[in-house]
């Protein structure tokens, strides 16, 4: 079972969110809208998408990586291996 089963619906909902956003910037790409707004939109889009990772990593490391832990000191470091992974990922995107 994924860590974020439980609130499955609240991220389903603000990706939706985020994917009419995306839809936004496609429509003001096409109607030749001024860059900065543009750029705008792009980042208040590119926040969403963090506040959802950052969401996601730590019902990774609530659920999936404190269940390891429980599990065994190797299954344990699996998981924390795999959330530094994660995380590095993000900080360089």
């Amino acid at each position: 079972m994924a860590g974020y089963t439980g609130t499955k619906d609240d991220y389903l909902k603000r990706l939706r969110r985020i994917e009419g956003q995306v839809r936004g910037v496609h429509k003001m790409v096409e109607n030749d809208t001024y860059c900065i707004d543009v750029l705008t939109q792009v980042s208040a889009i590119t926040k969403a998408l963090q506040a959802v990772s950052l969401g996601l990593l730590e019902d990774h490391v609530g659920h999936c990586v404190v269940d390891a832990a429980r599990e065994s000191d190797e299954a344990a470091a699996t998981k924390v291996a795999e959330a530094s992974a994660a995380i590095a990922r993000l900080v360089r995107s």
